[in-house]
């Protein structure tokens, strides 16, 4: 991911408040379509899950709908704690 770069969190309240990619937006997939407005249609949107898989539904969901450029993060927050990079926690 580039640095400064639009990242969407669709993990759930709870699993996002125990640790996270610094700076993401959290929209949860179960509030996924209904709050899709929120997401900048003029840039790079990377999505993000525990692993890869919700990211990539709603990315495909957000390419489909808004013709944005959507990406998924393969390995999700998952892979970014294993790689030890920083993160947060917390509300």
């Amino acid at each position: 991911m580039a640095t400064g770069a639009h990242v969407v969190d669709v993990r759930e309240t709870d699993e996002f408040e125990t640790a996270r990619i610094p700076g993401v937006t959290l929209i949860p997939l179960s509030e996924f379509e209904s709050r899709v407005d929120e997401i900048p249609k003029d840039t790079t949107t990377y999505f993000v899950c525990a692993k890869g898989g919700r990211s990539l539904k709603a990315a495909e969901f957000a390419k489909a709908t808004l013709g944005i450029d959507a990406i998924n993060v393969a390995g999700g927050t998952s892979g970014w704690l294993a790689a030890g990079k920083p993160y947060e926690t917390g509300r």
